[in-house]
């Protein structure tokens, strides 16, 4: 259906700042933004919030008694859409539809609750309610005052993502004309961490670039978890304000063979691809932003898809876990974020150590065109095209 959506603005709290001129910046740089962390008696990394960013959320929380008890994924979602919907020009007139997600929801404070069960027996009365999924969307609609169908869900790590196709289609229906979407996550708790150690994907890496997304001959798992949140705001048409417009968009999901499988060529991939370029030719796609979370099984296979699907004429590929690590729900509205900004200054952000499949950009090139990938447990795939 060739009905324009515009993205009239998008805000993200995240390890690189608030501010988009920041965000930009800190890109150009090659460093990344991890720190260590000790998990049993080892050295391991995490990419945390930027000061700036933890003096919002601090504000944030202190500005409304009802705010103190709220978990940290809930709060960064109400930063990120709080500007969003200012740089977006709504007001609490306007009526718009919200759906943000999260891998995990309240992730911090259902640990800590049910540690003090374990401890005492006894649950705080706040205890399900501020760790319910749902709370998310619910208190970014009490903070913007906002009127319109508020959803929340979990699609893992394609959550984000899932929440732009879930606006792209009231949108096209008819059943509203503005939708605030995206993904919010904060799981840099031992235990989280613990998780991925089990399932023996976590980095233990002590190299200059420990999350080596993109680096397609490791030889080991480099995964690092970030935290961040991030909204966009969509518009039914063609905004004279809109920073880029979402011109394709597919999903798929794979039969599973196992909890975290995904095909050696990742299938689901394949297929999100080819229903988000349905109407494009494959030669106007300047740039991929790969969901290459680290792994060696998740970066290859999405990379054996790319191929499948552009053949050897491949655009340039990028990623930004190797810069504040995987975000899970959080993180394909992230990569949203790095694609506009790239089409806005007109510049790939390389990964520093991409090794051979992975081009070089000619400094002659126009980025007009970027498809955005994003995965999660269960091989749930989502690839949405933007374009200027």
């Amino acid at each position: 259906m060739s009905i324009t959506i515009s993205i009239t603005a998008i805000a993200s709290i995240s390890p690189l700042g608030t501010d988009s001129k920041v965000i930009w910046e800190n890109y150009l740089k090659e460093d990344h933004c991890f720190t260590e962390h000790v998990l049993d008696h080892k050295k391991t990394f995490v990419a945390k919030l930027d000061s700036d960013s933890k003096q919002v959320v601090a504000e944030l929380r202190a500005s409304d008694s009802k705010y103190k008890s709220l978990d940290k994924s809930v709060l960064y979602a109400m930063a990120a859409a709080r500007k969003a919907m200012r740089n977006a020009g709504w007001t609490q007139n306007d009526v718009f539809g919200i759906n943000i997600g999260s891998s995990r929801g309240a992730t911090d404070l259902f640990e800590k609750h049910y540690q003090e069960y374990l401890q005492t027996g006894k649950v705080q009365t706040l205890a399900s309610p501020t760790t319910t999924l749902g709370n998310i969307s619910s208190w970014v609609a009490h903070d913007l005052q906002s009127s319109g169908p508020e959803i929340s869900h979990s699609i893992t790590c394609s959550t984000a993502l899932h929440a732009v196709l879930n606006g792209v289609a009231w949108l096209r229906a008819g059943m509203a004309d503005k939708f605030l979407v995206g993904g919010t996550e904060a799981p840099l708790t031992d235990f989280t961490i613990a998780q991925m150690r089990a399932l023996k994907i976590y980095s233990n890496s002590i190299e200059e670039y420990p999350n080596r997304a993109l680096d397609l001959e490791k030889k080991k798992n480099t995964m690092i978890l970030g935290e961040g949140a991030g909204v966009c705001c969509l518009e039914i048409g063609k905004k004279e304000n809109a920073l880029a417009y979402i011109e394709g968009i597919g999903y798929a999901t794979e039969i599973l063979e196992h909890n975290i499988s995904i095909s050696a060529e990742a299938t689901c991939f394949q297929k999100s691809m080819k229903m988000a370029l349905q109407n494009t030719s494959l030669s106007e796609v300047d740039v991929i932003v790969m969901h290459a979370p680290g792994t060696i099984k998740g970066d290859l296979t999405e990379y054996k898809a790319i191929k499948k699907v552009f053949g050897e004429t491949i655009p340039l590929l990028t990623t930004n876990k190797w810069k504040i690590g995987h975000t899970f729900g959080a993180s394909g509205i992230l990569s949203m974020e790095l694609a506009i900004l790239m089409m806005q200054h007109n510049k790939v952000i390389a990964v520093p150590f991409a090794n051979s499949p992975v081009k070089i950009q000619n400094p002659d090139s126009v980025i007009k065109k970027v498809l955005v990938n994003a995965v999660g447990f269960g091989g749930n795939a989502v690839s949405v095209l933007l374009s200027l």
